[in-house]
């Protein structure tokens, strides 16, 4: 064990509070995990860094070892070798739940989420949890939905919302405990595609108007083009990260991996085989604007 790793785990056992001692909000060294001892590894010699108020999106096959990664990230599986680091601090089962308070999670199926019979409710729950004062909390309940502008339901079931407007209520439970870090967990992957769009929408927001740490664990690889990093796994292991323009330059080795090529990468590519040269866009509009230049 390294003399850094020993020295973390000393500083900040049971009980300490956390803070930032770093500007790298996750870094993952060597990560290695198995579910069962004769079973091939989930997770094999995993290596990255997430740097404060980035958008990193992690995209793989079934099977890629993404959903794994995730469990680790937010504490629900341990790591069999290697460790994560939160803003500096090595987190250990000791000071997992102190680790946590930087962490937001959005999961795959908001109905799975609700706890309270209203929207208002719901956001409640947590910061009931926390022992917010109850003073403070109207306030903070109303911030929260206005920032994924839900602040008009409040008093709706959530039950009755639609699918998009379930993921901004479970997106506003999560803000309202002022997470630096939100953890996306395939959360576009049950909705329609004007929720798909919304949530997407929501999470450049997040980043560029909160300055929020975004991740994405997706299969989706339109979302790929908001990224500022994309970290690309199959088979258990990291095998390419970079730029979104940088990761889909080789569409070849993304097709041989199973993985879709973004539509708006297609029709760059085809305009390309035709002769006609653009810059890379970011979505539809800018590359319909070039277009009609």
């Amino acid at each position: 064990m390294k003399k850094e790793f020993k020295d973390s785990v000393k500083d900040h056992g049971r009980g300490a509070q956390l803070t930032k001692l770093d500007k790298v909000a996750v870094k993952v060294e060597n990560l290695k995990f198995k579910y069962a001892p004769d079973f091939p590894y989930a997770l094999n010699e995993v290596n990255f860094e997430i740097n404060d108020g980035e958008y990193v999106a992690v995209i793989g096959h079934n099977g890629s070892g993404k959903s794994t990664l995730s469990k680790i990230l937010i504490g629900v599986l341990s790591a069999q070798e290697g460790h994560v680091s939160i803003y500096g601090n090595v987190v250990t089962r000791d000071n997992l739940d102190q680790a946590r308070k930087f962490l937001g999670i959005v999961f795959q199926n908001p109905d799975n989420q609700f706890i309270g019979s209203s929207v208002e409710a719901d956001i409640a729950f947590g910061l009931e949890n926390k022992r917010v004062n109850p003073k403070d909390m109207q306030k903070i309940i109303y911030d929260s939905a206005k920032k994924v502008g839900m602040e008009n339901f409040l008093d709706k079931e959530p039950l009755n919302l639609s699918g998009g407007q379930k993921q901004r209520v479970a997106i506003a439970s999560a803000l309202a405990l002022n997470p630096d870090i939100l953890i996306f967990d395939e959360a576009t992957s049950m909705l329609d595609p004007k929720g798909n769009r919304e949530i997407k929408e929501i999470m450049v927001e997040l980043r560029d108007k909160m300055k929020k740490t975004i991740i994405s664990i997706t299969h989706d690889m339109d979302e790929i083009l908001n990224a500022d990093k994309v970290i690309v796994m199959n088979a258990g292991r990291l095998v390419k990260i970079g730029k979104p323009e940088e990761v889909l330059k080789d569409k070849e080795f993304l097709r041989g991996i199973k993985l879709e090529i973004p539509f708006l990468s297609l029709v760059e590519e085809a305009l390309d085989k035709e002769g006609i040269k653009i810059k890379h866009s970011q979505n539809m509009d800018e590359l319909v604007k070039q277009l009609c230049k």
